[in-house]
């Protein structure tokens, strides 16, 4: 069928359709070839009824023993899940309890469990692209809904986050929805000569925020600026409110307020926990001070081209840098281009989505500048504000392309592509997109953090024993062991009794450490390759010289084998790890 002969209704949904093929394709797309890192390792034990309690700590373990710690435990409830969550995360429960109801309803084997949890947020991912389209079609047309859903739908950023075993798309998917409520509650406000308030959008606004709040503590942030954005354009446009409009406002936010309650002490005990303190600069310098700045617009760039650059050789990093910059410069004069059209145009929209988003990027700032924690250097957290700049980029690069397009100049083919959104400059983004989302599905960016892939390969000696020992003082430290013991199951695929792995406690201490390790029983013969992971911050001159291991050979003796460290055997990827060596006498 030739797009001409096409009805013009039928353009944006046929579009639309296309659009959610790619997106559920690309976050689809080897989605559990890459490795679990520390926080979705967390997710997994949650999500699947585990906690501190069921890890077997201060022991050594084999790696045919750790997909049992990721076994499905049937029969638990959510305020189950919830009082694990409170007591041993940083989060709200209700997206572990809907992980642990879709892992019941799936019941993933030992070969399937990790792709059946990151499946959740892949389709929730997908989901937001057709919330995105339901925004900019509110906003704006459906041309423009069809370029905002295109670009989320290739974006590398949400790519990474759909494939995330995390609770990031659903509150993004929320937020859009929530900014689609407000949209409507602004053309509530906005008829003057029908003073009647849509209920269903007003309770359906509330709803999405408070369920956002349950999900992700950051989508208070999300919920503030869209409330000091309402109350501003409404002071800026002097527009007459009505006792009915102000209760409207009032009730809805009572609404979030009171059924927010019941969870809000534990969220500001969790405010208070010591989990969140990396994100305060370790003696910050006037270069940490300008960080926020620089980072905020890395974390702009990824939304739209993530190219090589994390681990690569320096001439792939220097091309990369060089093509991403002009990328950027590019696309920005097409966006301001775009802009200028879209703010003549009058659209109180671009006024509401516009104040949404400079509001959140201020908060980000503000929480780094003045709470000191910077969270602008982790780019995930933008999921915020990412609707926003995915909606507003969409409208300008359809405005232009729409200007661009008139009937008069242009075919009927060109014209079916105009009111699609889908032409000239948009293009050249989309693919700028596809290709970097290309790049992320398959491990060229957006790399894991810690690098578990990384650090197993290190570890891994074929032929030789290898023990490892996690010092750990939080869960967090035993959730990155867990990541790299996992990886090593792919270097070991066979049934391995020849790795073993425990979790030694550190609260006394690395001299506890030490004494600890040097009484766990473990099983493996000499000569074996003993790794110790520790802190950030430990260097290799501060391990000791040499350690002792338990003798299988002479359980009965109190000699212990003597493993001596090996200068050459030091790396630190966010934690470190040294290797000793255990040879017989």
């Amino acid at each position: 069928m030739r797009l001409k002969s096409l009805p013009p209704s039928f353009v944006p949904a046929i579009a639309l359709l296309v659009i959610l093929l790619l997106g559920l394709t690309l976050r689809f797309w080897h989605l559990d070839t890459k490795p679990l890192w520390l926080d979705e390792v967390l997710t997994a034990l949650f999500t699947t009824g585990h906690s501190s309690a069921n890890l077997p700590l201060n022991q050594f373990l084999p790696l045919s023993a750790i997909d049992s710690l990721f076994a499905y435990q049937p029969g638990l409830t959510c305020a189950q899940i919830a009082q694990t969550v409170a007591t041993e995360s940083v989060h709200p429960p209700l997206f572990f309890c809907l992980m642990y109801q879709w892992l019941g309803w799936l019941k993933p084997d030992a070969a399937h469990w990790i792709w059946a949890m990151r499946a959740l947020p892949a389709l929730l991912g997908a989901g937001a692209i057709a919330a995105l389209y339901h925004l900019n079609r509110l906003a704006f047309s459906p041309a423009v809904g069809v370029m905002g859903a295109a670009l989320m739908a290739v974006s590398p950023f949400a790519v990474y986050l759909s494939q995330e075993g995390r609770h990031y798309t659903l509150p993004m998917l929320l937020i859009t929805l929530a900014l689609a409520g407000l949209l409507q509650i602004q053309q509530d406000l906005l008829r003057f000569e029908d003073p009647r308030l849509r209920p269903e959008i007003w309770l359906g606004w509330t709803g999405l925020n408070l369920l956002s709040l349950y999900i992700h503590y950051f989508s208070i942030l999300a919920i503030v600026a869209q409330i000091v954005t309402l109350l501003s354009w409404i002071y800026w446009q002097r527009l007459p409110m009505t006792r009915r409009k102000w209760g409207a406002i009032a009730l809805s936010l009572t609404g979030i307020f009171l059924g927010y309650l019941p969870w809000l002490p534990t969220m500001l005990s969790h405010i208070r926990r010591p989990e969140t303190d990396w994100l305060i600069p370790y003696n910050p310098d006037w270069l940490d001070r300008l960080a926020p700045l620089y980072q905020t617009l890395v974390g702009w760039t990824l939304m739209f081209i993530a190219l090589p650059v994390e681990r690569q050789p320096q001439p792939i990093v220097i091309l990369s840098t060089v093509l991403t910059l002009a990328f950027v410069i590019w696309l920005g004069r097409q966006l301001y281009l775009g802009f200028r059209q879209l703010w003549s145009s009058g659209n109180p929209a671009v006024i509401l989505l516009l104040g949404f988003t400079l509001c959140v990027i201020t908060e980000f700032l503000a929480i780094a500048y003045i709470l000191n924690k910077d969270i602008t250097v982790v780019p995930r957290y933008n999921f915020v504000y990412y609707p926003g700049v995915c909606a507003l980029a969409g409208a300008c690069l359809a405005q232009s392309n729409l200007a661009r397009s008139s009937p008069a100049r242009s075919s009927p083919a060109r014209s079916s592509l105009a009111r699609s959104g889908l032409t000239r400059t948009g293009a050249i983004v989309l693919l700028a997109g596809l290709l970097s989302s290309l790049l992320v599905v398959n491990g060229g960016a957006f790399l894991k953090s810690y690098a578990p892939d990384r650090v197993a390969k290190n570890i891994a000696q074929p032929g030789l024993p290898i023990a490892i020992g996690v010092a750990y003082s939080s869960l967090q430290e035993v959730a990155l062991g867990l990541s790299f013991a996992l990886e090593l199951q792919h270097l070991y695929p066979q049934p391995e009794d020849r790795v073993q792995i425990a979790f030694i406690d550190k609260t006394q201490g690395y001299q506890q450490v030490w004494k600890t390790l040097a009484k766990l029983r473990q099983p493996l013969p000499l000569p074996l390759n003993l790794w110790v992971v520790a802190s950030p911050g430990m260097r290799s001159k501060d391990y000791p010289e040499r350690l002792r291991i338990f003798d299988p050979e002479h359980p009965q003796r109190r000699a212990k084998i003597s493993c001596a460290i090996d200068l050459e055997g030091y790396h630190r990827i966010g934690f470190p790890y040294q290797l000793f060596r255990c040879l017989p006498k």
